[in-house]
């Protein structure tokens, strides 16, 4: 990882606590886990905040290296994200203002003007399916089907936050994390802004979060890969 990489991955880390979309403290998840951080994308909810972090999944995605010809965002987390990106890679310098397209599904058909569940640029070539974080892989598997069912190719999952965290029960807990899982099953990368890891490594570096460091570092023990 370049020096450059690695501080887009902090400044997003940053910026996650700036927005109050990433907390310190102790947060019963969905999985009914006790969390020592919380991680909320919903909350990158103004003009400002969602363009910027559009420029984070840009850069990601640059950064990455992969070949890409478009994307696509799951309804619902994932049409804004989708639009507001291809916006960002238009604008990036590095890629001479080229033009990016983008589509997404409604989750109910449509029977009448244009029809069907996508709405956006026909899916065509290597597509990057476009989400905030992967939990149970359900909207990348839909994703998948979309995508192949036009004939065009999956070729990587772009999120916001790899929690890098085994899912199950305390005592059966999951060979890998979903990311690991998705990126498995698929057989495609799945590329991240930032992860906790990062996220960890900022918490080494501020005196201000240091008190969080301990909880963050055991639950990493607990649930890691």
């Amino acid at each position: 990882m370049s020096v450059e990489q690695s501080a887009n991955r902090t400044d997003f880390v940053r910026f996650s606590l700036q927005q109050d979309v990433l907390r310190f403290g102790e947060f019963k998840v969905k999985s009914g886990r006790l969390s020592p951080y919380f991680f909320n994308a919903g909350l990158f909810n103004t003009g400002a905040s969602l363009g910027r972090l559009a420029q984070f999944y840009a850069q990601a995605l640059v950064d990455s290296g992969l070949q890409f010809d478009m994307l696509f965002g799951p309804a619902y987390k994932g049409i804004p994200l989708a639009a507001a990106t291809a916006i960002a890679l238009a604008q990036h310098p590095s890629r001479g203002q080229a033009d990016v397209p983008f589509a997404f599904n409604r989750k109910e058909a449509k029977d009448h003007g244009e029809g069907g569940t996508v709405v956006g640029a026909p899916l065509q070539g290597k597509v990057v399916i476009i989400d905030d974080v992967i939990t149970a892989g359900t909207s990348v598997r839909e994703s998948v089907e979309i995508i192949r069912q036009a004939g065009a190719e999956p070729a990587a999952v772009l999120i916001a936050l790899d929690r890098m965290e085994r899912a199950g029960a305390d005592d059966a807990l999951s060979a890998h994390s979903a990311v690991q899982e998705v990126s498995q099953r698929y057989g495609m990368p799945v590329v991240s802004i930032a992860s906790l890891a990062d996220i960890m490594q900022f918490l080494e570096g501020n005196a201000g979060l240091s008190a969080h460091r301990e909880a963050v570092a055991a639950y990493r023990r607990r649930y890691g890969v």
